[in-house]
């Protein structure tokens, strides 16, 4: 019962962690704008990750939960994954370079499955390909969706003074990041409470994801929506100003877009990165100017980042893991 609860702790640390690590996703766009002050956006933010508790149902915790077939998910498994995701966070936290959360989770509880195991049978892949097939298909979807709302509200408010548009959607901006936050809360929140209904179930506490107790949901929104608060400001200059420069009218255009990508991959159970996300989205607004308006350097050496956070977390929480069986 005691490791369960070490358990326990690591994924909510993990969850503040990954609160203050994506902040970005949530407040870059309203902040580099100066719509809302760092600590206002923060607030807000947290605010609406925590909201998100009332609004989404369990899907995409189920599929986290899922990841690791049944038969090879320990508590050794879950911490090994869980200490070898908080490395990796931390170590591109500090370098500001917006990995994922999500896949750094994903890629550690899989490792650690699969040094369980001895291999890949450890892997419910029918769960984890559609994870893979959006790190590629979230920041399009997000680019795709910001570049037609960026045309539609470019051609709706053409004959509008300059003054007058921005004026509009430094108010319009509050309600597209209070969505985007909502997916933010819906999505990342959502993995830590899959990964601490696997230790659940690997205990016999729980037969399924269904019979989950409530304060589980409620301590794993509070702990990103706290973790959010705390900021992440080394990655708030890379997302919110290094990659293409934003006005609030573009600002709304990338947050609005991102948050209709996290309601439809949520709605079908799909876990993605809000991070990946969030930069097709911004990548999308600085093309609809002109392709020289983003900064494609930046960009891909954010892309280097996304390739390498699930093979990296991985081989961590599996070096992880035969480090913590040799000590139990």
């Amino acid at each position: 019962m005691t490791f369960l609860v070490i358990v326990i702790i690591l994924a909510l640390i993990f969850d503040f962690i990954n609160g203050f690590h994506d902040a970005a996703n949530s407040i870059a766009t309203i902040v580099s704008t100066k719509v809302l002050s760092p600590l206002t956006a923060v607030i807000w933010a947290a605010a609406f990750n925590l909201i998100a508790y009332w609004i989404f149902e369990l899907k995409v915790a189920d599929t986290v939960s899922k990841t690791v077939k049944v038969e090879y998910v320990t508590l050794v498994v879950v911490c090994a994954g869980l200490i070898g995701s908080i490395i990796w966070n931390l170590i591109t936290w500090w370098g500001g370079i917006p990995s994922s959360s999500s896949h750094t989770l994903i890629g550690g509880f899989a490792g650690a499955g699969i040094a369980n195991a001895g291999g890949f049978t450890a892997i419910h892949w029918e769960k984890v390909m559609p994870v893979i097939y959006f790190i590629v298909l979230a920041p399009l979807l997000g680019m795709l969706f910001s570049i037609i709302i960026n045309m539609i509200t470019i051609n709706i408010c053409k004959r509008m003074r300059p003054s007058r548009v921005d004026a509009v959607f430094r108010r319009l901006q509050l309600l597209s990041s209070a969505a985007y936050s909502l997916g933010h809360g819906g999505n990342d929140a959502q993995k830590v409470i899959g990964i601490i209904a696997a230790a659940l179930v690997s205990k016999g506490m729980i037969g399924d994801i269904k019979e989950l107790p409530h304060w589980v949901p409620i301590a794993c929104y509070s702990a990103i929506a706290l973790g959010t608060m705390f900021g992440g400001w080394r990655i708030v200059k890379t997302m919110g100003q290094k990659i293409t420069k934003l006005t609030p009218f573009e600002g709304f255009s990338a947050e609005t877009a991102g948050a209709i990508t996290l309601f439809f991959t949520q709605y079908f159970k799909i876990p993605v990165s809000t991070t990946h996300t969030i930069t097709g989205a911004i990548v999308g607004v600085g093309v609809s100017k002109r392709t020289s308006a983003v900064r494609w350097g930046v960009t891909i050496n954010l892309l280097w980042a996304w390739v390498l956070t699930i093979p990296v977390s991985g081989l961590l929480s599996a070096l992880i893991f035969f480090i913590l069986k040799a000590f139990m």
